[in-house]
């Protein structure tokens, strides 16, 4: 797993903040690659990992997925980071899909499909 690989993710999410936040994000969503957490770029090469090996032993047919089961699949990949890196996290941070918000829902389905272009 490489750093262009969590880079891409972080861009991906960047991006899907702006198009689907309401309003005006809080920083920490829009912070560059360079200024994330180590932990947060970790993750963010992980989930660009495991979204990609997904995609390739479905043999590519993850595009007939709806955009909320592919969104699905990197929330939960993301949730497992957080556990991993954050001994007590905040119960936000690991909320399950239905509790999240519209524009999260959105974004990491965004991520998921960015990663498709490059798997």
């Amino acid at each position: 797993m490489t750093d262009e690989q969590g880079r891409i993710f972080r861009a991906a999410w960047i991006a899907g903040v702006h198009k689907h936040y309401p309003g005006e994000p809080k920083p920490g969503y829009v912070t560059p690659w360079e200024d994330t957490p180590d932990w947060e770029r970790q993750a963010a090469v992980a989930v660009f990992g495991q979204v990609r090996d997904f995609i390739t032993v479905s043999g590519g047919m993850t595009a007939k997925l709806t955009r909320a089961q592919k969104g699905r699949f990197v929330a939960l990949c993301w949730i497992a980071q957080i556990y991993k890196h954050i001994e007590d996290p905040k119960s936000s941070y690991v909320a399950d899909w239905d509790d999240l918000p519209e524009w999260q829902k959105e974004t990491d389905a965004d991520i998921f499909e960015r990663i498709e272009t490059q798997a």
